[in-house]
């Protein structure tokens, strides 16, 4: 009991180390891609740190798994190093003997993994969809600097203001270029404000200006002169946000029975089922013979969580596609890699025996 307690707080505090670090790296990652994107306009500044958040969400899982595979790994060998395996062996005590401990420290990190994967991810996924459409559908309906030529999210309407008031209630010379599938309109005012109609809608309303619009492939050129005229922006919020596999809840994915959507909730099972099936794998990957290298075991570690994650991603892909069916896809990897067990822990039976011949 004692052995266990120690070992778990081994685990624990070596995968707190690996988690921190790995996030920090993902965390920085995302900073500078947002940092970049608010730097082009695409992302408002004030959203940086919203959006930074509901992107990291949606790489707790792979961290996690990634943090628990390393934890096992980098504990066991040690103990390989410290010649502590020796004292575990010489007791009699089997590698098999470390599937308990590991497990126990396993189930309650792959809970949470499942949690995260089939609940959390999808909802920040959401979340950062809709945080964005109404950062486009605040930059649609007027927020413009003056001088400058804004194209609205959607690519039919560019706007022009000379000046803006100091309250950025009213603007001054406006020119709006629409264009539609029947029709190219060109709206120029001398004065312009927004309004909000009483439903939620948003309207840009111009004042004392001319209107001329063209029909394509013809001669037919129409000009309006008018003293109010409000243009009804169309935004993402009347829309609604755009619901796809990845953002959708997985309550509502279960019954859609379409390759893309089996694909998905694929990836969303194979996340926690992969990390036990990882954490069983660092046992025998962790062996390390104090008197060789002490990379070598690494470096086939790292090989078999790469191979491993591919082969998900290609299984992934091809329940996509339609190639395979969902539970072949689903059962064929883990089972694989399942199946490498047994060899593994076959391959490192006689390590015992081997440290009772050197010494």
């Amino acid at each position: 009991m004692i052995f266990q307690r120690a070992v778990r707080r081994e685990f624990t505090h070596t995968a707190a180390g690996v988690f921190i670090a790995l996030f920090a790296i993902i965390v920085t990652t995302l900073l500078i891609r947002l940092l970049n994107e608010a730097a082009g306009g695409s992302v408002d500044p004030d959203a940086v740190a919203a959006l930074l958040g509901f992107s990291s969400l949606n790489y707790l899982p792979a961290l996690l798994s990634l943090s628990l595979f390393v934890a096992i790994l980098l504990t066991l060998s040690r103990s390989y190093r410290d010649s502590e395996m020796v004292v575990w062996f010489s007791c009699g005590l089997p590698l098999t003997a470390w599937i308990r401990p590991v497990l126990a420290f396993a189930l309650p990190l792959t809970v949470t993994i499942a949690a995260l994967s089939f609940f959390l991810t999808p909802w920040a996924l959401s979340q950062s969809a809709e945080y964005r459409g109404k950062l486009s559908t605040r930059k649609d309906a007027g927020q413009v600097a003056p001088g400058v030529f804004q194209e609205s999210s959607a690519g039919d309407r560019v706007v022009f203001v000379e000046g803006v008031a100091d309250d950025t209630s009213h603007v001054r010379n406006v020119f709006v270029s629409e264009m539609r599938p029947d029709r190219l309109g060109v709206t120029m005012a001398g004065s312009g404000h927004q309004e909000i109609a009483e439903n939620g809608d948003r309207f840009i309303v111009l004042q004392s200006g001319s209107r001329y619009e063209l029909e394509p492939g013809t001669a037919a050129l129409r000009i309006l002169d008018y003293a109010r005229y409000a243009i009804r922006l169309e935004t993402k919020e009347a829309r609604g946000i755009q619901r796809t596999p990845r953002n959708m809840p997985t309550v509502e994915l279960l019954p859609i029975d379409l390759p893309a959507y089996r694909a998905e909730l694929l990836w969303r099972i194979g996340i926690p089922v992969s990390a036990v099936v990882l954490a069983l794998l660092a046992i025998p990957l962790s062996f390390v013979n104090p008197r060789a290298g002490r990379s070598a075991n690494m470096l086939l570690a790292i090989l078999v969580y790469l191979i491993y994650n591919n082969l998900l991603t290609i299984s992934e892909g091809w329940v996509a596609s339609g190639q395979v069916s969902f539970a072949l896809g689903l059962a064929a990897v883990h089972l694989l890699m399942l199946c490498l067990l047994p060899l593994m822990f076959y391959h490192r039976i006689a390590v015992p025996s081997i440290f009772r011949l050197s010494r």
